[in-house]
């Protein structure tokens, strides 16, 4: 029968192996997250730059004619030129905001409605949950390492 001493020893031995190997394994799985985060990044930089020169050329090429050209789906260089107007967007909201843009009713806001043919004018209703969200559970933000 094996001594107290003698079982431990065995048992790091046993784990020596197995922990090289997490550690190897960890190790490889790190530099290929970096790898990826590093190409991740140069391809938002590309679809960004895509964008801007497809916003910039749009007044003398359009999408169409471009996936002709360059044998590219209308629906990437759509997707390309999108993104950056949303992007734009996005930065651009704020600043309007504070300077008390939000009244503006340039932005899609109609006029209030003005009834006609003797039409009695009612009160809005109140508004009425959407039947999908009632019981919807909230959502809960996650921490992704």
């Amino acid at each position: 029968m094996a001594t107290p001493e003698e079982i431990e020893r065995r048992v790091e031995e046993a784990d020596a192996a197995r922990s090289a190997r997490r550690s190897a394994a960890a190790k490889r799985i790190g530099e290929l997250a970096q790898h990826r985060a590093a190409i991740a990044e140069q391809l938002a930089d590309i679809e960004r730059d895509l964008g801007d020169v497809l916003a910039e050329s749009s007044d003398v090429i359009d999408i169409e004619e471009l996936a002709r050209f360059t044998d590219l789906p209308v629906s990437d260089l759509t997707r390309w030129r999108e993104a950056r107007k949303t992007n734009r967007t996005r930065r651009k909201k704020p600043a309007a905001r504070a300077a008390g843009a939000q009244n503006d009713t340039s932005r899609g806001q109609s006029a209030p409605r003005i009834p006609t043919n003797d039409q009695a004018a009612k009160p809005p209703e109140p508004a009425v949950p959407r039947g999908d969200t009632v019981n919807a559970p909230d959502r809960v933000a996650a921490e992704v390492s």
